[in-house]
């Protein structure tokens, strides 16, 4: 059972699109893009009429797809072999190669090639495909304004599209959601006889003492560039709040910056949240079974747990809860990764482009039957949870995993700009040289505001 997807995975096999060459770009890993957060996930104006969706002609389409999502394609045309439609596999933006960018704009210089349906790993891919280049038009299709029904934009989990929105519309289709859960090890808690907290300041009192009982045995990570997701993301801090297409909010003196951050430091401190990545081989020979917690995605489950090459946890032992809330506040939680599928606007059969986009995102004969993640669209979801647990592998209900969805915080946005990276740049080396996050925190405000800026962005 390997829940793990290539937007979710570093270090996977690519298939590149025929011709493409090496393309070594440095931009984000999983984990962001543009949106404004807190817009409303139809992406019309109020009281505006959609215009009618087009018909299905006979032009063929081309479908850009990464190795993992060939399955997606392979079900559709089982599904419709009448339709004309060509498949071509390319690396997905995996590991932040920017293939998908840099072709679409070679493509917009030449005038043609653009494929009509694309799979991204990258979150931060509707920031610039919603955008146009000088003499173009923006390559992503507005889908909320007739391409797509109401009714399957309605059908995603609550907040799970904001990647894809971009000044109110919607420019792609969530594939699945990386929200991030707690991961629990339930032989564990009933052996040292605690209970699973509910809140951060729980978790945190329970590191304590469980540096002080069972020295060795950990609750946590740090040591990956996505742990500022995990942490920050979920304390509600105001470090990446983007506010429009090419405006952005940073503040990370905030107080909910700073308990997040004076949290991971205590931890870190008294060994129970090291700063290593979950994906070494020291973080398997320290730790494998003695894991009492972890916060992190839903994806842990496949890539961690019961990987046989990773924490290998036995049957059984693994139980997930919601996330965890700050005491007098709503439990919110951060994101790390999810695919999307964009429709092109040169597209000249965007009926069928959509169809393909909505079969590959919501049917069940892909999403529940062959899915490695869990969908983002909520019928698709609960289904494909539901046959999961069937094989008995986890010791609780997995319903907190559908229930999370839709707890993302908004404010934690989706710019060009990577906030992963940013972490590794800025935060990594002053950890590793004994810093404190606390005491780092201004020096990460100055990075993302510079990069921003780099990207275009307005800084409040």
């Amino acid at each position: 059972m390997n829940l793990i997807t290539s937007s979710h995975r570093r270090g996977l096999r690519v298939s590149v699109l025929s011709g493409l060459g090496v393309l070594a770009l440095a931009v984000s890993i999983a984990g962001c893009s543009s949106t404004e957060p807190t817009a409303e996930p139809t992406g019309t104006d109020s009281g505006a009429t959609a215009a009618p969706a087009p018909e299905v002609n006979d032009t063929p389409i081309t479908v850009w797809v990464d190795a993992d999502r060939q399955a997606a394609a392979d079900a559709y045309i089982a599904a419709n072999p009448d339709d004309p439609i060509t498949v071509e596999t390319y690396d997905g933006g995996a590991n932040g190669s920017g293939t998908f960018r840099t072709k679409i704009q070679l493509f917009d210089q030449a005038g043609e090639g653009w494929p009509d349906v694309v799979f991204s790993t990258q979150n931060t891919d509707a920031a610039w495909a919603s955008q146009a280049a000088p003499g173009s038009q923006p390559y992503a299709a507005v889908l909320d304004d007739g391409l797509v029904s109401d009714d399957i934009i309605s059908g995603f989990a609550e907040g799970s599209l904001n990647p894809c929105i971009v000044d109110g519309s919607v420019y792609c289709l969530r594939n699945d959601v990386a929200h991030v859960v707690t991961w629990y090890d339930q032989s564990l808690f009933d052996e040292f006889g605690y209970e699973v907290p509910t809140t951060w300041e729980e978790y945190e009192a329970l590191g304590v003492k469980l540096a002080k009982d069972h020295p060795g045995y950990i609750i946590g990570s740090q040591g990956d560039p996505w742990a500022p997701e995990i942490y920050m993301w979920g304390s509600e801090c105001q470090a990446n709040d983007i506010t429009g297409a090419t405006s952005v909010t940073v503040d990370t003196s905030s107080d909910q910056c700073v308990r997040a951050a004076s949290m991971m430091d205590t931890l870190r401190d008294n060994g129970t949240m090291p700063h290593v990545s979950v994906f070494t081989p020291e973080f398997i020979q320290d730790y494998q079974g003695k894991v009492l917690m972890l916060p992190g995605p839903v994806w842990y489950s496949g890539a961690l747990f019961s990987n046989p090459d990773s924490l290998n946890a036995p049957k059984g032992t693994i139980g997930v809860a919601e996330p965890l809330a700050w005491d007098g506040a709503t439990a919110v939680t951060g994101n790390v990764g999810g695919g999307t599928w964009f429709v092109s606007s040169h597209s000249e059969n965007p009926a069928l482009a959509a169809k393909f986009a909505e079969f590959v995102t919501t049917d069940p004969a892909y999403q529940v039957d062959l899915a490695p993640g869990l969908p983002a669209y909520g019928p698709a979801a609960e289904a494909w949870v539901k046959k999961l647990e069937g094989d008995g592998y986890f010791a609780t209900s997995l319903d907190p995993m559908v229930s999370a969805a839709n707890m993302v915080w908004p404010g934690w946005g989706f710019g060009i700009f990577n906030q992963e990276a940013i972490w590794a740049k800025t935060m990594t080396p002053g950890v590793t040289e004994g810093k404190s996050l606390v005491d780092l925190l201004p020096e990460w405000q100055t990075a993302i505001a510079n990069q921003a800026q780099v990207d275009g962005y307005t800084v409040n």
